[in-house]
């Protein structure tokens, strides 16, 4: 089997680079859980199947997180008609026995929290899927429904974070209602920042999930006011000493997410980054951090 590291940076530079930030256990914990959404996520973006495969795909990984057994059957039946062409992605769903048996070593008061919000998850990408058309196609028609979708596929990730962090750091206990209020936005705003990003690429496989009639600068205001409510949530693991891990892990994304922002705003959807600019950022991130300044 590929081990979780390797099957991260397969899957998801980002995390690849970011989950390694965290301490342990929450950092294989976090891994599992990024890996199974990925599976998730696969089946709800498979551009390959129709919109009944992708919702049986979704309906076995349900089945596979609430109770043991399955595994090698449900990932041969996923294969033999592969959802999407990704290498990386189609090589995880190879390995999802292995990554189910890693998910049934985690200890059960995290694993309940990783079920539980994978499970809300899995059912709200289902009743996505089941709004698109008969080939998945999907489109969003209004500001609110755009929101919930973000919730969806982002926010619960978020709330299922600081679960994993308020269990693994007994110094949050204080601020536990404060993170809880945020921890929503903190993914949520990613998200809004990626479609923002990406908004061309996935019009043309069938995704759209910008409204029509909506005037974009409403999304890029939503985005920065989730983006600022992610800042106050970094900070607020600042202010409790929480492991410099937390931090950075939580820091990261989100002053790339703001940084990209300002680019797509003042070009166009599809503008990334260089390398260099983000090399640069995350350096800035760094020094700020070990001063004990804000990072965002």
């Amino acid at each position: 089997m590929a081990n979780l590291d390797t099957l991260l940076e397969k899957t998801s530079r980002t995390f690849a680079l970011s989950i390694p930030m965290l301490p342990e256990p929450t950092r294989r914990h976090v891994s599992i859980a990024y890996l199974l959404f990925r599976v998730a996520d696969t089946f709800e973006d498979a551009g390959l199947w129709p919109r009944t495969q992708r919702l049986a795909a979704l309906d076995d990984l349900a089945r596979l997180l609430e109770a043991r057994g399955g595994e090698v059957a449900a990932s041969a039946r996923w294969l033999a008609n592969p959802p999407v062409a990704h290498a990386g992605y189609l090589e995880l769903l190879a390995e999802t026995p292995a990554v189910m048996d890693a998910y049934w070593t985690v200890p059960a008061t995290a694993r309940a929290v990783l079920r539980r919000d994978l499970l809300r998850t899995v059912s709200g990408m289902a009743g996505f899927v089941r709004r698109g058309d008969a080939r998945g196609n999907l489109r969003l028609a209004s500001l609110r429904e755009l929101r919930d979708y973000c919730y969806v596929v982002a926010g619960i990730v978020g709330e299922m974070l600081t679960e994993l962090f308020l269990l693994d750091a007994e110094a949050l206990g204080p601020f536990t209602s404060r993170l809880r209020r945020r921890s929503r936005f903190f993914g949520e705003a990613l998200q809004l920042v990626n479609i923002l990003k990406d908004a061309n690429s996935d019009a043309t496989e069938g995704r759209v999930y910008l409204p029509r009639g909506i005037d974009r600068s409403r999304v890029f205001a939503l985005a920065r006011r989730d983006l600022d409510v992610a800042a106050a949530y970094v900070s607020t693991l600042q202010l409790a000493g929480a492991p410099d891990g937390f931090v950075a892990f939580t820091g990261s994304p989100a002053v790339l997410a703001r940084a990209s922002l300002n680019r797509i705003e003042s070009t166009a959807s599809g503008a990334k980054l260089t390398r260099a600019e983000v090399g640069a950022l995350m350096e800035r991130m760094f020094e700020n951090l070990a001063a004990g300044l804000p990072l965002l």
